[in-house]
């Protein structure tokens, strides 16, 4: 399901537009996760959601997807069905699926979890202190590494390269034209190799023959 995207430019907007019961619950999560914030995220509004980013101060390339903005470590939303916490982390392996399930499994909590998304109906249904040790347990550097080794690339230089159009293309007329000309050029070096070939066989006969006579 496509995340609800609110309109809201602070958190505390953000928070203000929220029914008291999801306020609570929301506001609840999102200071375990400031808590245990490591040094270098922020926290920031981010496509409709509180996000918690790496900001261009600390990695200047930005999102790959859209490098105007921070790259995303994690975000709290309330949805129209649920809430939700996203753990990024857990893309790369930082942060283990099978830990998480393991840590719900001993909290006596149901998981309800897709790729990188949590989701709860209330806030008991949300072990705070997994979040917590989640969100504690990813140092920036750490992150930064496992993001560029997921999307292939490694500083502002990878940027390019992440957005830059696949080599899948027509070629030009031009190239085309190139292309001809050096498998022309190809096939008549095998050719003259061929004959070559043929003629260094040739004399060798003749010398075998040469001999018997």
């Amino acid at each position: 399901m496509v995340p609800m995207q609110s309109k809201a430019k602070t958190v505390l907007e953000y928070l203000k537009s929220l029914p008291e019961d999801r306020r609570k619950a929301i506001e609840a999560v999102r200071q375990v996760i400031k808590k245990n914030l490591g040094k270098g995220f922020v926290e920031a509004m981010q496509y409709g959601m509180i996000g918690y980013v790496v900001p261009h101060s600390v990695y200047p390339a930005g999102y790959h997807c859209d490098p105007s903005q921070p790259v995303p470590f994690a975000a709290l939303a309330s949805q129209k069905n649920y809430m939700s916490v996203y753990l990024n982390a857990m893309y790369g392996g930082v942060v283990s699926e099978d830990w998480v399930r393991a840590r719900f499994e001993a909290a006596g909590k149901k998981l309800d979890m897709g790729k990188c998304c949590i989701r709860f109906k209330k806030l008991e249904d949300l072990p705070l202190d997994v979040i917590g040790d989640a969100i504690r347990s990813v140092s920036v550097a750490q992150y930064i590494e496992q993001y560029e080794e997921t999307v292939g690339r490694s500083g502002s230089g990878g940027a390019k390269k992440a957005t830059s159009k696949p080599s899948s293309a027509k070629p030009t007329k031009k190239q085309a034209s190139k292309k001809k000309v050096s498998s022309k050029k190809v096939a008549t070096k095998k050719k003259v190799a061929k004959k070559s070939g043929s003629r260094a066989v040739t004399a060798s006969s003749g010398k075998k023959t040469a001999r018997k006579r």
